[in-house]
């Protein structure tokens, strides 16, 4: 089986043990790119990238981080912070991420790339596409196809991962806070 370059956008360990693993098994070779300025705070997004650093150093694969920009992400969504998870506002950080992967991707002389962001019950998959569409390098992948969101909790127990209790923005965070 021919190996393919991918890059994946990591949201988190656990969303990136599952995909990995997809990914691995149908004979990718994966580039695991963290690139996370909409989690908050700036704590939780250390704890997410060492979690995920730590899965990559153990599984042997190359792991890039990009810096925390909190402030540039706000100028991306701010004026949707009033809306509800799952809105507008999520399509606005989907696509800023993703446009980060796409810009990556093509500097490392890549051809594709695809996201963990998939995985997760929580995030609507059209929305995901959209975002992703404006990016010819994206390769739309259904991570939850095929038991991948139980599958990354059995890796999560597995390999003792950290799993957050919301998206990871601050918005998410206020109204988990509040619930």
């Amino acid at each position: 089986m021919e190996h393919t370059g991918i890059l994946l956008h990591a949201c988190c360990a656990p969303c990136s043990s599952a995909s990995l693993e997809q990914l691995l098994e149908t004979g990718y070779s994966p580039t695991v790119y963290f690139a996370n300025s909409n989690i908050f705070p700036y704590e939780e997004f250390l704890k997410r990238e060492s979690y995920t650093r730590e899965l990559c150093s153990s599984w042997n694969i190359p792991f890039i981080s990009e810096p925390w920009n909190h402030a540039q992400w706000l100028d991306a969504v701010e004026h949707r912070s009033n809306d509800p998870e799952g809105s507008r506002r999520c399509l606005l950080c989907f696509t800023y991420n993703l446009g980060l992967a796409a810009v990556k991707t093509k500097s490392m002389l890549l051809h594709q790339f695809t996201t963990t962001l998939a995985l997760s019950p929580h995030k609507s998959f059209p929305q995901l596409m959209q975002a992703g569409s404006a990016y010819a390098s994206f390769i739309p992948v259904d991570f939850k196809k095929k038991g991948g969101f139980q599958r990354s909790i059995e890796l999560s127990r597995k390999y003792a991962l950290y799993r957050q209790r919301y998206c990871g923005c601050e918005y998410s965070f206020k109204a988990s806070s509040s619930s």
